[in-house]
């Protein structure tokens, strides 16, 4: 058979009209095994609901978009029985025995895959890793037959990356190849893995996630639903053509002959209302010029000429009526401007006419018999938005029309044998179809990614014309494989054997990025089957779930983690959010849970969604946490010698064993920095506080210990087991790449910062990802700022005022060919200066520190207001700060008040800090103390 043909758990599934074997049964064909299961899970659905993140729906509705035991649009309780099943086939299929020995270091290569592969476009999602970056930690991590975990599952890419390990076409196109015993061999020709399918359980708590999921390479005989699908929608395009034609006009006027043109789409235009003269305008009218191609900021009112902005003026509302719900509703009003059309391949524009006026009248008063959702929208702190617009709704978020196609679609696919992959590709043109996608005067039109922002031009689509689209892209994935159970429910509580799992890789919501429940709610209508928000591991402010809670829900998650993976095996976290505080909560969720972090790198995704492009806080790059679950042995082994400094040992032994010998990259070695004592003394530290484990030794002695007990190379430890291997890759490298600057607080942070953009002046997105990696080792007492802030008050960054400064323009011209020669105020060198930081020269260097120091003073007298309303100790604060009123005070011969604040720091801060500790004694022996 080949590889790209094989289906959905291909060794159990054959065609829908054969015989098939599904956990040791046979069935005469896939339809009775359906019918079977789907009667089973009926009768668990009792214990069932007892689960963490049952979703919210009807029964009926849950089994009917189920296909068990594969999928269940609620938790899986067939998860065990696969389970059982693979390990089994591990031994038959693969000859490995379970008690074999496993040995992996962290996947320390920073991958970067593009999202322009038709898998990754086939079905929209807030977020999505790139399933062939996944497939490279999968072959990595894992043998044939392995068995891989995402609790935050979205799409389902880690299950088609876990099935394409058994597809060479896919291997191939990772840039590896294969030797005659089927090992995959890097570019490099070293064997790096072993080729053959793996499997995955997915589990996601929304509905629409675990569905897309399921139908990403669905084993649904897609040729039987594409000669279903076409015909539906064929003959609804005969039923509704009326609802998307409109005459056509020569110049405005209209031909003699009278010709029909297919709508393509409808921009409307919000109605406003004059505050000086109540005078009702659109927003088109005066603020959109299409010879000019702009829109204005400022536009005068029709009726009394009045200069107005956005801002100042209020909305027209209207009043509906609804058949369906049988009554009124208000809204903002919108009328429809500018049709565009199509006439054979050749595209028009016109206004629409009274006739177009008066199809959509018609539409909105009709009595037509279609399935769409009218349940009210949910509230939320990003869904809330649309209440400003009226909007209570589900159906208020698209037209009349494309309501009613939509709905009568609905109800052909829901009375078909094709639910699933029906509801996939409606579900899948939903995001173009809706009042979210904006037209935009450049004609790149498009709906905001993780909003429900709906713009004052949006643009109502032919639904006709982007269903078709989307079931071509579905089309050109039709033919994967996927290997993978699917169930819904929370990460808080799985239904899963304890050490069973194989390896995880995961990529969970961070913070308040995305409000997962409330941006799903439009697709989850449409299926009827909505998301339990209870255990939503989001920071909300409606949900009342701030970091704290977030962080506690987070760890619970990876408690759980931490149960199902084998002992010795490992986690990849794939992070996405610029907040320290939720980078912060993420690690201590997952060290607290039981594992140990070996690894930060980088992820990109390549092309940067919308906020990732214009927010100041968004990241292009996402960072990749590996981290562990030590062996058994050890564990009990650091139990045993508690009290003792042998457990500190015992730690930093089993870490250096999972950790790489030597990483370098054209012809540069690097520094391994979880290697250098520093860092392992913090990971030992953290480990044993968070497994309550009395923390047996101290820094100084660590230090020293370490340089007793192991090997020493370039500032690093290794095991004597690994020396040798280091050594001789250490020579065969022409230059070595010194470990950056260790960030320990605010100042090495600044420091670290210079040393970037002496080398390459960048912008912020540039910075970020590196920089987070950089400080994930700061002292829990210190309040280090948010790298805005610290850039504005130590750097300056170019914003296209004046001729580019030369600490940019020499990098540049080093760096680029093409802006080789070119003057400091030539525009194109001026335009990839933009927003470029950099180290400024000595003269605003030294005004920058006066504004600085100022701002750290302020934060100082901050301190001692906060001194003088409790007699607590100050447990977290900006060391800068202190050191800043500590020098101020000495200038000032204010003794007492160095005094005073010192004895409420902690005495370890005042000890290892040289600065403090400098002024805080001589303050005392100047006051005879």
């Amino acid at each position: 058979m080949d590889e790209k043909q094989l289906s959905l758990l291909d060794d159990h599934k054959q065609a829908d009209n054969g015989p098939v074997v599904c956990l040791g049964m046979t069935f005469k064909n896939d339809e009775e095994r359906r019918e079977y299961f789907r009667n089973e899970l009926r009768k668990k659905l009792p214990e069932l609901k007892k689960i963490e993140g049952f979703p919210i729906g009807d029964d009926e509705d849950i089994i009917a978009l189920s296909d068990p035991p594969y999928y269940t649009a609620c938790p899986n309780p067939w998860i065990n029985d696969f389970i059982e099943e693979w390990e089994r086939e591990k031994k038959e299929k693969y000859g490995r025995d379970e008690n074999e020995e496993y040995h992996r270091e962290p996947f320390a290569a920073d991958v970067s895959e593009g999202k322009s592969d038709p898998v990754y476009m086939a079905h929209a999602y807030h977020t999505k890793v790139p399933h062939k970056a996944i497939m490279r930690y999968i072959l990595h991590y894992t043998k044939p037959g392995d068995i891989i975990f995402d609790g935050f599952c979205g799409t389902g890419m880690t299950g088609i990356a876990a099935s394409l390990c058994g597809n060479r076409e896919a291997i191939k196109e990772l840039g590896y190849s294969f030797d005659n015993e089927d090992c995959i061999l890097d570019e490099n020709g070293e064997i790096i893995s072993s080729f053959g399918k793996r499997y995955a359980i997915l589990n996601d708590l929304s509905p629409i996630a675990t569905h897309i999921s399921y139908n990403y390479c669905s084993s649904e005989n897609f040729s039987g639903f594409e000669r279903f699908f076409l015909n539906v929608l064929d003959k609804l395009e005969q039923k509704y053509k009326w609802m998307f034609e409109t005459n056509h006009t020569n110049n405005g006027n209209h031909s003699n002959k009278q010709v029909k043109g297919i709508i393509n789409f409808v921009v409307w235009s919000e109605v406003f209302i004059c505050p000086n003269c109540s005078n009702e305008f659109t927003y088109w009218d005066v603020a959109v010029d299409l010879d000019n191609g702009s829109v204005k900021e400022e536009f005068h009112c029709t009726s009394c000429g009045v200069l107005l902005k956005k801002r100042e003026v209020e909305r027209a509302i209207e009043t509906r009526y609804s058949k369906k719900l049988n009554q009124s509703y208000t809204q903002v009003k919108f009328i429809p401007v500018l049709i565009n059309y199509s006439i054979g391949a050749t595209r028009y524009e016109k206004k629409p006419d009274q006739l177009d006026i008066k199809i959509i009248n018609e539409i909105a008063q009709g009595d037509f018999y279609s399935d769409y959702p009218l349940n009210n929208l949910i509230y939320g702190d990003e869904i809330g938005r649309l209440d400003n617009l009226g909007f209570k709704y589900v159906f208020q978020l698209m037209s009349h029309r494309n309501n009613i196609l939509l709905g009568e679609l609905y109800r052909e696919v829901m009375a078909s044998n094709y639910k699933n992959l029906g509801l996939f590709v409606l579900t899948a043109a939903i995001p173009n179809l809706t009042w979210l996608y904006r037209w935009r005067i450049n004609k790149k039109g498009g709906s905001t990614s993780g909003t429900y922002y709906i713009c004052s031009t949006p643009q109502e689509n032919n639904p006709f014309n982007q269903i078709r689209r989307k079931f071509q892209d579905i089309k050109k994935i039709a033919r994967l494989t996927n290997t993978s159970i699917i169930s819904t429910q929370s990460s808080l509580t799985l239904n899963i054997n304890d050490n069973s799992i194989d390896y995880i890789f995961t990529d969970p919501p961070f913070g308040s990025n995305l409000m997962y429940s409330e941006l799903n709610y439009i697709w989850e209508s449409w299926l009827r089957i909505f998301s339990n928000q209870k255990t939503e591991a989001i920071v909300s402010n409606y949900q009342e779930k701030d970091v704290n809670v977030y962080k506690k829900l987070m760890y619970h998650c990876f408690r759980e983690y931490y149960r199902i993976l084998k002992p010795g095996k490992w986690m990849t976290v794939e992070f996405s959010n610029s907040k320290s505080s939720i980078w912060n909560a993420i690690q201590e969720a997952i060290q607290k849970a039981g594992f140990v972090i070996a690894n930060v790198s980088v992820l990109d995704k390549k092309q940067g969604s919308f906020k990732a492009v214009t927010t100041t806080t968004a990241v292009k790059q996402d960072l990749v946490i590996s981290a562990y679950k030590p062996k058994q042995e050890n564990i009990e082994k650091m139990k045993r010698e508690q009290n003792t400094e042998e457990s500190a040992w015992t730690f930093v032994r089993q870490h250096l064993e999972q950790l790489p010998v030597f990483i370098g990259h054209k012809g540069e070695a690097q520094i391994i920095a979880e290697r250098t004592p520093r860092i392992l003394f913090d990971r030992m530290v953290a480990y044993h506080v968070q497994n309550g484990l009395p923390v047996p030794i101290s820094s100084a002695e660590f230090q020293a210990g370490v340089a007793q007990r192991f090997p020493m190379r370039d500032g690093m430890a290794f095991l004597e087991s690994q020396v040798a291997e280091y050594d001789k890759k250490r020579t065969l490298v022409k230059e070595f790449a010194q470990m950056s600057l260790f960030v320990s607080d605010e100042t090495s942070a600044i420091e670290w910062l210079r040393q970037q953009l002496l080398k390459k002046p960048q912008t912020r997105q540039d910075i970020h990802p590196n920089f987070m990696k950089e400080i994930q080792h700061i002292a829990k007492h210190e309040k280090l700022p948010e790298l805005d802030d610290l850039l504005h008050q130590n750097f300056l960054k170019y914003e296209g005022d004046g001729p580019v400064p030369d600490q940019i323009a020499s990098y540049l011209r080093r760096n680029y060919k093409d802006l080789r020669g070119l003057e400091n105020d030539d525009p194109q060198l001026k335009e990839k200066a933009m927003n470029r930081w950099y180290v400024p020269d000595p003269n605003k260097q030294a005004d920058l520190e006066k504004l600085r120091e100022k701002a750290l003073l302020r934060e100082f007298e901050g301190y001692l207001e906060e001194l003088e309303k409790s007699k607590k100790k100050l447990k977290q604060f900006r060391t800068e700060a202190i050191r800043a009123g500590f020098k101020k005070a000495w200038s000032d011969k204010d003794y007492e008040k160095i005094v005073k604040v010192g004895e409420r720091l902690p005495e370890s801060v005042i000890q290892e800090d040289d600065k403090l500790l400098m002024y805080y004694d001589n303050a005392q022996i100047r006051l005879g103390l």
